[in-house]
């Protein structure tokens, strides 16, 4: 306990003059004020922070793959929902309205066309580096599926089907001209 004596002119201490004091450790936000302010104990504390923040937050790749596996997992959801000419779902697709709707109930959105998919996602990928969640472009770039692992794609492949999963076979190969990666 801390005490100091209050009056004038060092008057002798009574017990009115007592005054307590409690230390308590300081909040995130308040070390930052305190360190803004020129603190050095505070910096310490402050730097503690950032750092276990920093360390708790995920990485941009680990954002990616968890916005994929939702794609995924929404994509699949529709399995057996018949393809149609520019629907968007959710009861009818498109290949391109498929792969749209799935990303963007992960969090992502995606222009319309297959053309503008390819060319608005950054990050391209290679045949032999896709992941869960990537889009393959087949068919001189007018079709659009989505990569969902061990060499199988889940998509709505033209007029008189349903949304279903399939390999990637020789034909898929032979059509490929690209593939991206929506979420990074």
């Amino acid at each position: 306990m801390l005490t100091s004596s209050l009056g004038a002119f060092a008057a002798p201490a009574s017990a009115d003059d007592t005054v307590t004091v409690t230390v308590t450790e300081a909040t995130p936000a308040e070390a930052g004020r305190a360190a803004s302010a020129g603190d050095p104990a505070a910096n310490k504390t402050s730097e503690k922070a950032n750092t276990e923040k920093k360390e708790a937050e995920p990485s941009r790749a680990a954002r990616q793959r968890s916005k994929a596996r939702k794609a995924v997992k929404v994509a699949k959801r529709h399995i057996g929902a018949p393809y149609r000419w520019g629907a968007t779902g959710p009861r009818a697709f498109d290949c391109s309205g498929l792969v749209q709707f799935a990303w963007r109930k992960a969090g992502v959105r995606l222009p319309r066309t297959t053309w503008s998919m390819r060319s608005a996602v950054r990050k391209k990928v290679a045949w032999r580096n896709l992941k869960a969640g990537d889009l393959v472009f087949t068919s001189g770039g007018g079709h659009v599926g989505m990569y969902i692992g061990r060499g199988r794609i889940v998509h709505a492949p033209h007029s008189g089907t349903r949304v279903r999963i399939d390999k990637l076979d020789s034909y898929r190969k032979r059509t490929f001209v690209g593939a991206v990666r929506p979420g990074v």
